[in-house]
């Protein structure tokens, strides 16, 4: 029996690949002549570092780049050395878990610690990029990514404009004649799973900026700043368009990539699979496993696992997926290519105590021993 093995991660407790090996342990524990292979998952958003730098030719990078506050952060990405491909997560460099909640306020984040983060990685020879571009705590546009790539963002007077939201208040002119030379020959896939436009009562300002500390008066002024970003740009690019589907993700960083870095916004999912080249391993596969820490109803809107399922019924395999818990409406998922699935918690416990590690592990791997008993005994 061959069975693919491709389980998102359980967040707070199991990587993908920790995930991944509980239940190759707990086959190969039926049956040691099994063939199990364990390919990392993840959704395009918060573990997909983590996820694609367990293939082998990957490697972690460590960094210190300007935090959204514009303090210095440590942040990671990892290249894909056979691809010379950079994975990046932008949460790692302007994510809002770096701003203390007393000091949420979109005027004043940046999204420059990004924009170094893709230097760095040019500077090592990257030309392909998979950007992550969940959990920000700007609201930007993008212009502080694109200030550190070498875009000069002018006011009045030809001076640059101060970073985050406020300095687009001023914002007269964009200068593009010094950009780096080597974004020309980079792609970038961009996993945005939002369809939000730039402004308006949909745009990133109204929807997103809240969460970020954005008040009514600030959500008004923002918007009418992005306004006058979006008709700027077009002296830049005539064919950036504000209204594109994703362009107000992260705070206006969609726009930024899909106008000046000519990048491709595509659902999170759908880059992962190809990128660790998944098809190619469920073909021939027997059974296919799959899964995330909570499964519910939430998990059919673009999750991974549903991701997995699809590519697997493609070619008519069973699927079976483990999660930490299960909510209601998690039934849903059996109508999207899921055939089974099962809950790892095997007794009453805290959500502390079913999170630790070791305890995460082995409840997954008791759970996938007894499934698997079922299939192959």
């Amino acid at each position: 029996m061959k069975v693919v093995v491709a389980i998102d991660s359980f967040k707070g407790s199991l990587t993908s690949v920790q995930a991944g090996n509980a239940v190759k342990e707990a086959v190969l524990q039926v049956d040691p002549n099994a063939n199990v292979v364990v390919r990392p998952l993840a959704d395009g958003g918060e573990g997909t570092v983590d996820a694609l730098s367990a293939l082998p030719s990957a490697e972690k990078i460590a960094v210190t780049v300007t935090g959204p506050l514009g303090t210095p952060v440590d942040a990671q990405y990892c290249i894909i050395r056979n691809k010379n491909m950079a994975v990046i997560e932008m949460a790692a460099a302007a994510g809002l878990p770096l701003v203390p909640a007393q000091l949420r306020n979109p005027l004043n984040t940046t999204t420059y610690g990004v924009g170094e983060l893709i230097k760095d990685a040019i500077c090592r020879g990257c030309r392909d990029f998979l950007i992550g571009i969940g959990g920000s705590a700007t609201n930007d546009g993008g212009t502080g990514m694109l200030s550190a790539l070498g875009y000069h963002f002018l006011d009045e007077s030809g001076s640059p404009i101060s970073l985050g939201a406020q300095g687009l208040e001023n914002l007269h002119s964009i200068d593009d004649s010094q950009a780096l030379k080597e974004l020309h020959a980079c792609k970038f896939r961009v996993a945005c799973d939002v369809n939000n436009p730039l402004c308006g009562n949909n745009g990133c300002s109204a929807v997103f900026a809240p969460q970020k500390g954005g008040t009514p008066e600030m959500i008004a002024k923002m918007d009418s700043w992005l306004k006058n970003y979006a008709k700027l740009t077009k002296t830049v690019n005539a064919q950036a368009d504000e209204n594109l589907p994703g362009a107000g993700a992260a705070g206006g960083l969609g726009f930024a990539f899909s106008a000046f870095l000519n990048a491709s916004l595509e659902p999170g999912i759908s880059i992962v699979l190809d990128e660790t080249n998944l098809e190619d391993y469920i073909k021939d596969a027997d059974v296919v496993v799959t899964g995330e820490g909570r499964l519910d109803a939430q998990t059919v809107m673009g999750k991974a696992p549903i991701g997995v399922a699809k590519l697997a019924k493609k070619y008519a395999k069973k699927v079976i997926a483990f999660s930490g818990c299960v909510a209601d409406g998690a039934e849903i998922c059996n109508e999207h290519g899921i055939d089974a699935f099962f809950p790892a918690l095997r007794q009453v416990s805290t959500l502390a105590e079913a999170m630790e590690r070791d305890k995460a592990y082995k409840n997954l791997k008791d759970t996938a021993y007894q499934v698997f008993r079922l299939l192959i005994l």
